[in-house]
């Protein structure tokens, strides 16, 4: 049976004891059921149109890359892996030509 990863630390290793799931690595004890209810992050694109996990983007400004000489291009397209509830950097997407990378909400758009 697979379980979800622990919102605390991200971890995989997690096991279920009685309907609590706890995290061996840092002792996070939750109950699924609280956590899928609290688990909608809204996390929304320079229109407005709120973001998924899935969904596909466009850059909609030219982007340095920190500690590169690259940039990343407007109209580049990128694949969103992951959504996160963070000040900066919401995003985790697969970016053409550019790999993997954490972007910022506010510098896309929905494609």
């Amino acid at each position: 049976m697979s379980y979800p990863a622990c919102p605390n630390c991200q971890s995989e290793y997690v096991y279920q004891e009685q309907q609590l799931l706890i995290c061996p690595e840092c002792a996070f004890e939750w109950d699924p059921k609280e956590v899928a209810e609290n688990s909608i992050i809204a996390v929304k694109d320079a229109n407005g149109a709120l973001l998924c996990e899935g969904d596909k983007v466009t850059v909609i400004k030219d982007l340095k890359i920190k500690a590169s000489s690259q940039v990343i291009k407007i109209g580049t397209k990128a694949l969103i892996r992951r959504v996160f509830d963070k000040k900066d950097h919401q995003l985790d997407c697969k970016v053409d030509g550019a790999g993997e990378m954490m972007v910022t909400a506010k510098f896309v758009k929905k494609a």
